[in-house]
């Protein structure tokens, strides 16, 4: 039986942590374990600062947003220490030992889930929650965070309706999501978005265009776009993929670092690309284009009933199976349950939108412009 076990939060913030914290802590200390907080992601563990969580701890965190463990974007195989980047790997997993640590539970997205395979590596006995607002972890069906910033996201959206149709103004509202594009396509659908770019789905800007046009002369003087940040344009991901090719194929360091400069000023030239957006629109369609760019926005405040739910839910699976001794997995949310996957299985891979997705297919029905 695990008597003591170790909990981190990891990667950016998203709402529903601490109620995962509160989840997986409640559930250890009925099971007469003793629970041990580290701060600030991996680093706590490589600088062994901690906290205790119990009761008390623990009390009143399931409505807050945020984490009361702090969080961090270190990865424990190069870790800035002193100025200089250092694998910690060997310093958490004898920190680890030394804490008597029987298991620990990294509760983040898909940085996590790769550093959580490097210190099972190193003996330590590790279980994983899937954490992010993109909703872009391998097998499981739901993260927690998701729920409460397509809330959010829909909000915003719906509030920018009034504004775009008194002003007959082209409203883009910019959702996160670099690679997946799951918050912006939800958003979009419930706020009623006209137009709806994804990173999985490269568009043609003449085509958004056209369908603002369209609303135009069928006396609609304003138009909804919901754009994740990782959009790009049909042009730009043929550059993209051009540059990734010539990566794949470089055999010379030189060659290699040509293509790695190049993937770099790509991306940092991407970086502005929803102005362009709104400036090309302009251009296209003679309508005033205005941007939001919803940001950190998404990702604070009070969690959803949704996900207070599912870090609940997930939470306490997570400690049955410490108490099973089941390690090395992930509990992915299946439907009103939870099921351990292996971390190895989900490391390092993405769920993406599939171009026939149920959503999908009902944006194109209700007439949504996907810019393709």
């Amino acid at each position: 039986m695990a008597k003591r076990l170790g909990i981190i939060t990891a990667g950016g913030d998203s709402p529903g942590l601490n109620a995962a914290i509160r989840g997986v802590g409640k559930a250890a200390l009925a099971s007469g374990m003793e629970v041990i907080g580290f701060r600030d992601g991996f680093r706590g563990l490589a600088e062994d600062s901690r906290m205790r969580l119990d009761r008390r701890a623990l009390a009143g965190i399931l409505t807050t947003g945020g984490t009361v463990l702090g969080t961090g974007r270190d990865k424990p195989h190069r870790m800035e220490v002193n100025g200089r980047l250092r694998d910690m790997c060997g310093v958490i997993a004898r920190n680890c030992q030394r804490s008597k640590l029987d298991a620990l539970v990294c509760i983040g997205g898909g940085g996590t889930l790769k550093n959580a395979l490097r210190l099972i590596e190193k003996g330590l006995n590790v279980i994983t929650l899937p954490k992010t607002i993109d909703n872009d972890i391998a097998l499981t069906e739901a993260t927690i965070g998701f729920d409460t910033a397509l809330g959010i996201a829909t909000e915003a959206i719906d509030r920018l309706h009034s504004t775009a149709h008194s002003h007959h103004r082209i409203i883009i509202a910019e959702v996160m999501g670099h690679r997946a594009g799951w918050l912006a396509l939800g958003a979009g659908i419930a706020g009623g978005a006209d137009v709806i770019l994804l990173p999985e789905i490269p568009y043609d800007v003449k085509q958004v265009a056209a369908a603002i046009r369209r609303r135009k002369s069928q006396g609609s003087n304003f138009s909804i776009v919901a754009v994740a940040e990782g959009a790009v344009s049909k042009d730009d991901a043929a550059e993209f993929e051009s540059a990734a090719r010539r990566k794949a194929r470089a055999k010379t360091q030189a060659e290699r670092q040509r293509a790695k400069t190049e993937l770099t000023v790509l991306a940092a030239r991407h970086s502005g690309n929803t102005l362009r957006l709104a400036k090309q629109l302009e251009e296209l369609t003679r309508l005033e284009a205005r941007v939001t760019i919803l940001g950190y926005l998404q990702r604070g405040g009070t969690p959803s009933a949704g996900d207070r739910l599912l870090a609940t839910r997930l939470g306490t699976m997570c400690v049955e199976l410490i108490t099973e001794q089941v390690f090395g997995v992930m509990v992915a949310a299946r439907g009103d349950s939870a099921k351990p996957v292996p971390i190895a299985e989900a490391a390092g891979r993405l769920k993406l939108v599939p171009p026939n997705h149920p959503w999908i297919e009902s944006a194109r029905r209700v007439g949504t412009s996907l810019g393709d």
